[in-house]
């Protein structure tokens, strides 16, 4: 595989001033600064974004959580919850953010399979539900992405998150929708929580969600085992038109705010998976900015990761049997998905 990857930006998005908070301008700052002055430059296609019209953020999100947004931010901002706060330009930041999420995923869509388009938006958005925001969130990018890729023809989009923590937003959005698969790896215990192995999705949507918490240390290989044993079956019976990634740097071994093991390596074992993935669906893919709290490991995370997307060797490489946590983990995956997964079946061996 070969070719620019396409990246959206603009630097509207260092108006969601949060000051010292780890969600800051600045760690999105300085991984555009080291993209732009790094080798991998001249393999990216810089694009603008846009903002998003209320109509589509509507296609994810509930009227009056709109309106607490764009209200609280009209009349200067003000606390969420502890963790989450609006500022006087943070309505339309996230509108912006929205966009250029949904201005990635056409360009992807268009082009058709083996095309990879990346949003470098915040405020990020896989904690905010369809009415609420939450965890440094105010709208869910990627949902309304997906939203907007299926009005353009895509019946099926499978979701993959790698943040490490659990986008229980995206997963409520999506909870009782069969037309989208939710598949998400993150830490656990962390916030916010959710994302046990048992919550598979509700009603046409069960099964549609799929869940692996790891412990504190989990690191590369276990990770790229996740990948290759369990997301690759499962999209495959799935056939999806389209692969959106939630794209999390805290999982990066030096990060503030996580547990995680992975290294930059790691970060391009992931995405050659999600390469060859999208080569085995001929489905394009489009991802989105989340977490990641440690500059440099966001700014070389992305640097490898958008380096394998546009050409660079890699190998997803997962070792032959998975941590003894992962086994256990696995076991109760298929519990609560065999019925519904032929993939996930037990055949008598750790490798499905």
């Amino acid at each position: 595989m070969s070719g620019k990857v396409a990246v959206f930006y603009d630097p509207i998005y260092l108006g969601h001033d949060t000051g010292m908070h780890p969600e800051s301008p600045g760690r999105l700052r300085h991984a555009v600064s080291h993209l732009k002055s790094s080798s991998i430059n001249e393999r990216l296609l810089w694009m603008p974004p846009r903002q998003a019209e209320d109509s589509e953020i509507l296609l994810a999100h509930l009227p009056q959580h709109l309106e607490t947004v764009r209200v609280l931010s009209a009349r200067g901002g003000g606390r969420i919850d502890l963790d989450t706060s609006v500022y006087p330009d943070s309505y339309q930041v996230a509108a912006w953010a929205v966009g250029g999420a949904i201005a990635a995923a056409e360009w992807a869509w268009q082009r058709g399979p083996g095309s990879f388009a990346v949003a470098l938006v915040r405020p990020p958005g896989h904690h905010a539900s369809s009415g609420s925001a939450g965890g440094f969130c105010l709208f869910n990018n990627v949902a309304v992405g997906a939203r907007y890729l299926q009005r353009q023809g895509a019946e099926r989009v499978l979701i993959v998150d790698w943040d490490l923590h659990h986008g229980n937003g995206t997963q409520e959005i999506f909870y009782s929708d069969p037309s989208v698969l939710y598949f998400s790896i993150h830490q656990h215990p962390a916030y916010p929580g959710t994302g046990s192995p048992e919550e598979i999705g509700r009603g046409p949507g069960r099964g549609y969600t799929v869940n692996f918490p790891v412990p504190p240390g989990t690191g590369d290989d276990d990770l790229a085992w996740i990948m290759s044993s369990v997301l690759m079956r499962l999209a495959a019976a799935f056939r999806p038109h389209a692969i959106a990634v939630s794209c999390g740097f805290d999982g990066y071994f030096a990060d503030p705010l996580g547990d995680l093991r992975l290294t930059v390596e790691g970060f391009g074992r992931l995405a050659a998976g999600i390469r060859d993935l999208a080569f085995q669906q001929q489905a394009p893919v489009f991802a989105v900015l989340e977490g990641g709290y440690h500059r440099d490991g966001i700014a070389r995370g992305l640097e490898r990761v958008l380096a394998v997307w546009s050409g660079s060797p890699a190998e997803l490489a997962p070792p032959t049997e998975p941590g003894a946590w992962v086994s256990r983990v696995m076991a109760m995956i298929r519990q609560h998905l065999a019925d519904r997964w032929e993939v996930l079946a037990d055949r008598g061996q750790l490798d499905i």
